[in-house]
């Protein structure tokens, strides 16, 4: 099967290939503060589903066994129900990096993919955003990505932030490894509840199951049970882990909907020390959103920055200079080339460590006032890459 070709927006001075993306070389001095949206249009890569490459991450696993067919996400299986869900079996399995074969799509749902198991955050954050999804649960963040990436699902719904934990790394980093790109946004209240099995009063409970976020987010509150906590890659499996073990002292922190799924008793709710916890999610898509002037765009981006004296500040007055309002600015260590050697005549060589920046602003592609913040950026910038361009109406 023939895959259509990603695109991206991106130029750099200097190669980034190292960091598994294709640049767009271009002449500094012919782009001038009149940068047309030219300059910015997307490459596309025609590209085989069989000889596609995807570029891995530090820490993903070679080698691992590839699944039968991506059918078997929701595949039944014959095994007898352990009886504390008698559903159990008909869950959706994980999707996992190495499930490369794409299965028959006949276009009646959007499939979503998301990281965890059903019943967690990111599936509500779907299912918010996309109502009448088909959702695809996936073990980690680099599964969801790949699994855009090749055909298997249409979007992704993967977090970004909190408003208590804060950034999740992770997924800044995949963004820049991947060849997605960010089509919308979704923001998501966050209500943990302490579940346990049926008959179990939470006084009862002596460990407790979550992620760890979701840990640190009701730590009064655990505190004051003296609960040990027990780390989880998601809610909804600690959620399933209690269920599966049959553990009358141990509980887990998670959404209501994962106590419906897995048979499990709703301890306490709305046990996160702060009500106004919010978590926002980035909807991404292989083919980006042609940008327009017809409604309020918020555009991101990510670009590295020449060594000098206040460059940080005359890359980031080149938006306020023309009214650009910025959202978020994120700053990420260089993986691939952590230090930056400068030069000192009296002390010799000083090493300091080398930025990747992300940048949210309100303006779009197609505005005047972004193309020409974005060619007057490339002066100080030595690499730039446009993530993505899309509508401001968060779905709330």
């Amino acid at each position: 099967m023939a895959v259509k070709g990603g695109s991206i927006w991106s130029c750099a001075k200097t190669p980034y290939s190292h960091q598994g993306i294709s640049d767009l070389r271009s002449n500094r001095s012919g782009l001038g503060l009149n940068l047309s949206l030219r300059k910015w249009e997307c490459c596309s890569l025609g590209v085989s589903l069989a000889h596609k490459a995807i570029t891995p991450v530090e820490d993903e696993k070679p080698n691992l066994p590839a699944m039968e067919s991506a059918g078997a996400i929701q595949r039944v299986e014959d095994n007898e129900s352990k009886g504390f869900h008698k559903d159990m079996n008909l869950l959706p399995k994980p999707l996992t990096a190495a499930d490369i074969s794409p299965s028959p799509d006949d276009g009646s749902k959007v499939r979503v993919a998301y990281q965890g198991l059903p019943g967690a955050y990111s599936e509500a954050a779907a299912l918010k955003a996309y109502p009448k999804c088909e959702t695809v649960p996936c073990d980690q963040f680099e599964a969801a990505f790949k699994a855009v990436e090749l055909w298997l699902v249409d979007k992704a719904v993967l977090p970004i932030e909190n408003s208590v934990g804060g950034s999740i790394h992770r997924n800044y980093d995949l963004l820049l490894r991947h060849r997605l790109h960010i089509v919308g946004e979704v923001q998501l209240l966050v209500n943990h509840c302490l579940l346990g099995l049926p008959g179990v009063r939470k006084e009862e409970l002596k460990r407790v199951l979550s992620h760890p976020q979701a840990l640190a987010q009701c730590e009064m509150t655990l505190s004051s049970l003296g609960i040990i906590r027990v780390n989880t890659d998601d809610t909804a499996l600690a959620a399933q882990m209690v269920a599966s073990t049959g553990l009358k002292d141990a509980g887990a922190v998670a959404s209501s909907r994962a106590a419906e799924i897995y048979g499990l008793q709703i301890l306490a709710d709305k046990v996160q020390d702060d009500d106004d916890n919010i978590t926002r999610f980035l909807i991404l898509a292989r083919e980006p959103i042609m940008p327009g002037t017809e409604r309020q765009y918020k555009t991101s981006v990510v670009f590295t920055l020449e060594e000098g004296p206040g460059v940080l500040f005359k890359a980031l007055a080149v938006f306020a200079l023309r009214g650009i309002n910025l959202t978020k600015i994120e700053s990420r260590p260089q993986k691939q080339r952590p230090l930056r050697v400068v030069d000192d005549s009296n002390e010799g060589s000083a090493k300091y460590f080398d930025y990747l920046f992300y940048i949210d602003f309100e303006a779009s592609m197609a505005d005047p006032r972004a193309q020409n913040a974005l060619g007057h950026l490339q002066e100080f910038a030595s690499f730039l890459r446009v993530l993505g361009c899309y509508p401001m109406d968060i779905i709330p």
